[in-house]
């Protein structure tokens, strides 16, 4: 018997994956979830507030591990001097531009230009709590346009979503919450067979975050596997009008300013979280060439799009697009010289619409959020330089309920990372084994093809690498 969260997915959704049915989907559904997902973003504002209290000291913040770009950057990015991003350069240190794609940047301004009524000394906490309750906006956009894209699995799809640990933990360390918004309103748009308009809200995204540009990839595979050459064309238009449409105008007045993001991302060296950093630590040499550090990273993403896009065109059923999306993405982020806590909420989306099956989603979140107080506690040791807890004495001061005292050592900090570098890994391979085997595959398994695949729902294959490894002559059975 299916249980009452299931029945109620079905009921929601209607038989078909568009049309009136589709476009009622979320009527009974919406108010629970923006609900639920609202009160999710109110522990995640209250997760803060002991940092807030302190004006986020850099010592109490990490100990308590409710640190947030948002305070800081208010300050350090000269907004609080009414410096405009990407036209008005910074001094002190070697960023010398506001370094986020336009949309972020324009994202800052607005906040900063709301919060211009607060006196001076109150203006910092303004601008991060009127950030907050904007992210939030966009965290409840974003669980709704998910669970929009789910079809007959709204409901467990959008809850995986909106009661994820990663969300209350991560949602207002920085501003990634414009970005996965708008693009998840693209995958809904794309679902409702609108590819002009999921274009849009894509080439909007990809203006925020330089991420969803890799979601034009799968897209563009499967259209090809199916043959639909006008959706893939109205949507890789979408995508250029409205990015151009945004950075256009910054490109021609403030040039420096507006490349600023891209030569400091080619320059970045190894941060935080990444494999590099780990594979450092452990003596691998030569890592901190940066153009060495970006072929490798480069080169093995190039290697595992690969792999992808083979899989897209040769897998015995057409991948459905969330699948895609979620591996591409993956491949990105492992072997990327950057992965910051709060790009947990970039997966976090797909990641429930490629796979909407509990276990491994949750063995997955533990990993994120063992990185998530690993990061800040390591953080911690570093700065305050002392040699930080061992793993007994890390779990002796957890059993507690308290922060290991000055932090945790680098041994330690290496296994968070591992954990989460691990279950991400482990939840891509089980997304590679349901399209290998789609019996498996809890979107399909009540007859459905691809619920968020818009015109690639139902579509029958034109162009497939499994089609050309068949035999000229078969021999008839008998």
């Amino acid at each position: 018997m299916s249980s009452s969260s299931e029945r109620l997915d079905m009921s929601a959704a209607g038989t078909g994956s568009d049309g009136a049915e589709g476009r009622g989907r979320l009527a009974p559904l919406g108010p629970v979830l923006a609900g639920v997902t609202a009160l999710m973003c109110l522990l995640g504002w209250l997760q803060k507030q002991p940092c807030a209290t302190v004006k986020f000291d850099f010592i109490k913040t990490t100990t308590r591990a409710c640190y947030t770009d948002v305070y800081p950057l208010y300050y350090v990015r000269g907004l609080n001097d009414g410096k405009v991003p990407y036209f008005d350069s910074l001094t002190g240190s070697d960023i010398h531009y506001v370094e986020y794609p336009v949309l972020s940047g324009g994202f800052m301004q607005l906040v900063a230009w709301l919060v211009r009524p607060f006196g001076v000394d109150a203006r910092g906490l303004a601008f991060y709590n009127v950030t907050v309750l904007m992210l939030a906006l966009l965290a409840i956009v974003a669980v709704l346009a998910t669970a929009y894209a789910a079809g007959r699995h709204s409901l467990r799809t959008g809850l995986m979503v909106a009661l994820s640990p990663a969300l209350l933990l991560t949602a207002y360390i920085n501003w990634d919450l414009l970005a996965v918004a708008l693009s998840a309103l693209a995958l809904a748009a794309w679902s409702r067979r609108r590819p002009g308009l999921a274009g849009a809200m894509l080439g909007l995204a990809i203006a925020a975050k330089f991420y969803p540009l890799l979601f034009l990839g799968p897209l563009v595979l499967l259209c090809v596997r199916t043959g639909q050459w006008r959706a893939m064309r109205r949507v890789l238009a979408g995508t250029a009008a409205a990015w151009l449409l945004v950075n256009l105008p910054v490109m021609i007045f403030a040039w420096d300013g507006w490349k600023e993001f891209y030569t400091f991302s080619q320059k970045r060296g190894i941060d935080w979280g990444s494999i590099f950093f780990y594979l450092q630590d452990r003596g691998v040499t030569g890592l901190d060439d940066t153009d060495r550090l970006n072929t490798l990273g480069t080169g093995t993403f190039l290697v595992l799009a690969a792999g992808i896009a083979v899989l897209a065109l040769a897998a015995p059923r057409r991948p459905r697009l969330p699948q895609l999306m979620f591996l591409v993405l993956v491949a990105f982020m492992l072997p990327n010289k950057v992965w910051s806590p709060q790009y947990v909420l970039w997966l976090l989306p797909l990641a429930a619409l490629a796979r909407p099956k509990l276990p491994a989603f949750v063995v997955w979140q533990l990993g994120e959020i063992a990185y998530f107080f690993g990061i800040w506690w390591f953080l911690l040791s570093v700065s305050s330089q002392v040699q930080g807890a061992d793993l007994s004495a890390t779990v002796s001061a957890l059993l507690n309920f308290e922060a290991p005292d000055g932090g945790i050592s680098q041994d330690v900090y290496s296994l968070a990372m591992l954990a989460r570098f691990l279950t991400v890994l482990a939840l891509a391979l089980l997304v590679v084994w349901d399209i290998l085997r789609p019996s498996g595959d809890l979107s399909r398994a009540d007859g459905a093809d691809d619920p968020a695949g818009g015109v690639l729902d139902g579509a029958e294959d034109v162009i497939s690498l499994r089609r050309w490894r068949r035999p000229r002559h078969s021999v008839p059975v008998t």
